[in-house]
């Protein structure tokens, strides 16, 4: 630990722009607004990118292979990647700042689109699979800007500051699955496979989502927020809960967070992904599979700034419990709505969708909350893989199920799975009321 004096020696030597900062609370509230205003606009395009996967990505693998058996691969492809991205840009963001590890993230993803794109016009199946997996960086990317809100929040901030980023993913990833025929007519004109249109959206978004970052995302909030957290500490200058004794991750936080976004990450994805398959087989079109879609998308991110609110207000557990019920509610109306009802589609992806949202940002904050500065960007991005390879596991398993069993059965399975979160969030309640 080190001393007052130790401390205020070490003050002296940060950079004269982040010392302006550690001495000025206005500054800060003022790094936050603008953190937020860039992430916002990132996350307009970075969702545009998101939704093309989602949205055709197992039709394109069906039309490429000719077989309903591969079709939940392509989503467990780019999940599979996005696991790997989730990884590497935490270590990133870490070691050199929010700004440097997205726009990485981004501009990857934006590559792997390209790929697809080259894929499905050579008819390249190796192609196609290895660029899904580049392509689930943007995929990681887009999620984890999430937490850069949060860096300068203040506790009794960080989930509005966390639905803030998410609620503007809607304004892209709604349009996106709208936007399937007019990019598949576009695509279609210049010679490119129809169903590969979405991913020209893709690699033009996820690149300015990258470029928009890199320019304006400065100075870095994660650097800013651990000059801070350090001069505090050094300085002797700090609240209870905030000295050098605390961990830097409080585990059993971290563990609660974690395990309510597995696993609403698994139940989601296994039914999404099957949706617009199962839709083909029982005569709805393209545009309707994109309408369908484009509500679960909104139902994912629209809501957050309400969900923002109350997991800052009533807290994180009880919308948990909130999440628990949505996707068993989901599940069950997926697996007995009438095929051949759109109506019925949409109001179970909706709350598939609304029960995804729930846990995502109850568990990011958990997340959040259970760590330092000094070590938050790499803990972060270490859960963001568990999520992914649970999207990767979903997504790859719903094929399979569906082709020996059916859709019903699938959505039964998810609603049952989600009940395994109700002990995870009662031992977490137990241990809130104990610290």
């Amino acid at each position: 630990m080190l001393s007052k004096s130790d401390g205020s020696k070490r003050i002296k030597d940060q950079p004269e722009w982040r010392q302006s900062y550690m001495d000025s609370p206005e500054k800060q509230r003022q790094l936050y607004k603008k953190t937020l205003m860039i992430v916002v606009l990132s996350q307009i395009f970075g969702g545009a990118g998101l939704a093309a996967g989602l949205t055709v990505g197992a039709l394109l693998a069906q039309d490429m292979m000719g077989t309903d058996s591969g079709t939940g691969l392509p989503t467990a492809l780019f999940t599979l990647g996005s696991a790997a991205a989730a990884l590497i840009v935490g270590r990133l963001s870490q070691r050199f700042g929010r700004r440097f590890g997205l726009a990485a993230g981004f501009l990857t993803g934006g590559i792997g689109a390209i790929g697809v794109i080259i894929s499905a016009l050579t008819n390249n199946i190796p192609l196609f699979f290895a660029s899904l997996l580049i392509y689930g960086a943007g995929t990681a990317t887009n999620l984890q800007a999430r937490y850069a809100g949060t860096d300068l929040a203040t506790s009794t901030q960080r989930a509005t500051a966390i639905s803030t980023a998410m609620v503007f993913t809607t304004f892209g990833a709604v349009a996106g699955p709208n936007l399937v025929n007019v990019m598949g007519e576009f695509a279609a004109s210049v010679g490119i496979p129809a169903l590969a249109g979405p991913f020209i959206l893709a690699a033009a978004a996820y690149i300015l989502a990258g470029l928009v970052l890199l320019a304006f995302l400065r100075p870095d909030p994660l650097i800013v927020a651990k000059a801070i957290a350090d001069g505090q500490r050094m300085s002797g200058d700090v609240h209870a809960g905030n000295d050098s004794d605390v961990p830097a991750v409080n585990k059993r936080k971290l563990t609660a967070g974690a395990a309510v976004m597995v696993v609403t990450q698994f139940v989601m994805v296994a039914i999404m992904t099957m949706t617009p398959i199962h839709m083909g087989h029982h005569g709805h079109d393209l545009k309707e599979v994109g309408l369908v879609i484009g509500f679960h998308i909104g139902a994912m991110f629209l809501p957050s700034l309400v969900t923002g609110f109350l997991v800052d207000k009533i807290g994180r557990i009880k919308m948990a419990v909130a999440s628990v019920v949505t996707l068993f509610a989901a599940g069950l109306m997926a697996a007995f709505a009438p095929a051949d009802s759109l109506p019925l589609l949409i109001a179970a992806l909706v709350l598939l969708g609304l029960g995804w949202n729930f846990g995502l940002i109850s568990g990011t904050a958990l997340i959040v909350d259970a760590t330092h500065p000094s070590a938050r960007a790499k803990t972060q991005g270490a859960v963001d893989v568990l999520i992914a390879l649970s999207g990767s596991l979903g997504g790859g398993l719903s094929g399979m199920v569906v082709v020996h069993s059916s859709y019903s059965t699938l959505s039964l399975a998810g609603a049952l799975l989600s009940l395994l979160l109700i002990p995870i969030v009662v031992r977490s309640r137990s241990i809130q009321s104990k610290e």
